[in-house]
């Protein structure tokens, strides 16, 4: 793999990671904690691994002005990387809230885009209540939450770094159906002060952003590339009616239902997930996608 910083137009410094020399380009954004995972899909492609600004070892960004547009700033972020890597035309995949970013910029971008993969993706509108036989409210989600918040109550009392540690080995158990695979969720990075303050600018910009959107059929009407939807059905964190909702939404996407994978899915089932993906990226549906109606 091969580090290194590109240069935005307004001269920020996004950090990203390449894995692989294909010729076909893979763009993940927000990835840099997916690279070891994903080494699968490296035959004939690049994978490009990126930090969004406000994340990891790009950039931050103090100035509201710039913050303010939330995730739209990070869609032409990524175009910025495409153009970075002299591609015409790549693969975008997103994992959580990346989901409905990369959904965006095949939205704003279609020329530029040949596939799209949504891993674990909020909801096309994050307003929407889904029942349990379509969401994950369990006994470990309300447990983590209550931690969660006597955890808060202790952070006066810790280090920065010591809170974000904490916080995470509270977390980590909400991503993944078997509590002994906690520790595959490596995704803290408590070293990085972006990680350490990201939520601030989560709750105030990026959040909002996102909640602002509402997506009905109508707004994807006209995302043309292919979506692969890979949903675990007990994730916790994006409820799995989300993904049932985006590959009926969109007019040309099918659902790759994970059964009993949650938000990290492809560490329940990595051979179902990563297979898939290789097929999808490779120009063919995989067999176990599928349309579901609205």
């Amino acid at each position: 793999m091969t580090d290194g910083y590109l240069t935005t137009r307004d001269k920020l410094r996004i950090y990203f990671r390449t894995a692989g020399t294909g010729t076909s380009l893979v763009v993940i954004p927000n990835g840099i904690y997916l690279s070891d995972d994903f080494q699968r899909l490296t035959a004939g492609r690049t994978l490009v691994f990126y930090d969004v600004r406000n994340r990891g070892r790009s950039d931050a960004v103090d100035d509201p002005h710039k913050l303010e547009a939330g995730i739209q700033q990070d869609v032409e972020d990524l175009d910025e990387v495409r153009r970075h890597f002299g591609a015409d035309r790549v693969a975008v995949m997103g994992h959580s809230y990346m989901g409905v970013m990369v959904v965006l910029y095949a939205k704003a971008y279609k020329k530029h885009v040949s596939h799209v993969v949504q891993i674990g993706s909020m909801a096309p509108d994050s307003r929407k209540q889904y029942g349990p036989d379509l969401s994950n409210v369990d006994e470990t989600f309300r447990t983590t939450l209550a931690s969660l918040r006597e955890l808060e109550a202790d952070r006066p009392s810790l280090s920065p770094v010591e809170f974000c540690e904490k916080f995470w080995s509270v977390l980590r158990p909400i991503y993944v159906t078997d509590p002994a695979n906690a520790h595959r969720i490596t995704w803290s990075r408590c070293d990085l002060p972006n990680e350490r303050n990201f939520m601030g600018v989560w709750t105030k910009y990026v959040l909002p952003s996102i909640e602002r959107l509402n997506l009905t059929p109508a707004d994807l009407a006209d995302v043309t590339a292919p979506v692969l939807v890979v949903h675990g059905t007990k994730d916790r964190s994006a409820a799995y009616g989300g993904g049932v909702d985006w590959a009926s939404y969109l007019p040309n996407a099918r659902l790759l239902k994970v059964e009993g994978g949650c938000h990290g899915p492809w560490i329940e089932s990595p051979d179902l997930v990563f297979n898939s993906i290789e097929t999808f990226l490779s120009g063919r549906w995989p067999d176990a996608a599928t349309q579901p109606s609205l």
